[in-house]
């Protein structure tokens, strides 16, 4: 739908695509990103990599910074990079996304995680909802963006989240057999979340929507030394 005309406009924040449906010609500087690594010799697509080739691709900055959920920024709009290895990433419903250490105890002061599982599991997302809106306070545009790989690098399916606070009135928190914590919705049932009391690292579960792409790229063969001295 056209944007309408307004006399404030210049305040609005546009977005570079409507959420997931990411241009073609994004899709082949991605592609053509990690052709490029593969044939430079990387075994792998890493965060970074995939950090790198989206910044790349999109015109913005790879912050590369261990701290907060903006990981590539442009003037209106911030991403959250996150890269999956799957041995089967077309037909992969559901992943796990590691999405920062979330202290109860730095931030909350809860000691024992286990004493209260349900306080301990609110204090997780309240540190969650935190970081969101260190992240909004630079950027109105908050988006992750997910990367699933194979293990050769040939088949990728790439999806869009929208990255928004959680009602914590609307999650359960048990504790599993590993003394990991799992948050629960209380309407649906699902699992969303899990929470390691060692390390404090805090797991979003996200459904893989019907929009993702997906694509394949031939590996190409690596240039040798030989070449690369050669050609400089």
């Amino acid at each position: 739908m056209k944007l309408p005309r307004l006399r404030d406009s210049r305040k609005l924040s546009h977005e570079f695509w409507p959420l997931g449906l990411i241009p073609l010609s994004v899709i082949h500087k991605f592609a053509a990103g990690f052709v490029y690594r593969l044939y430079c010799g990387h075994k792998d697509i890493t965060g970074d990599d995939w950090g790198d080739i989206l910044a790349e691709a999109i015109g913005g900055v790879h912050l590369a910074k261990p701290l907060g959920l903006s990981d590539i920024v442009t003037d209106s709009t911030a991403w959250s990079a996150k890269t999956v290895k799957s041995k089967d990433p077309f037909s992969q419903q559901t992943v796990r996304l590691i999405s920062g250490r979330n202290s109860p105890d730095y931030s909350y002061g809860i000691e024992d995680p286990h004493e209260n599982i349900q306080d301990t599991g609110d204090a997780v997302l309240g540190i969650w909802n935190g970081r969101v809106d260190i992240a909004q306070a630079h950027h109105s545009q908050l988006r992750s963006i997910v990367l699933l790989r194979n293990y050769d690098c040939t088949e990728f399916v790439v999806y869009e989240e929208y990255l928004e606070h959680f009602n914590i009135s609307e999650y359960e928190w048990r504790e599993n057999p590993q003394a990991n914590l799992e948050g629960f919705n209380k309407l649906s049932g699902a699992k969303w979340f899990t929470w390691q009391p060692h390390g404090s690292q805090f797991t979003i579960h996200s459904s893989v929507p019907d929009n993702a792409i997906k694509f394949r790229v031939k590996r190409p063969p690596v240039i040798s030394q030989h070449d690369v001295l050669q050609s400089i």
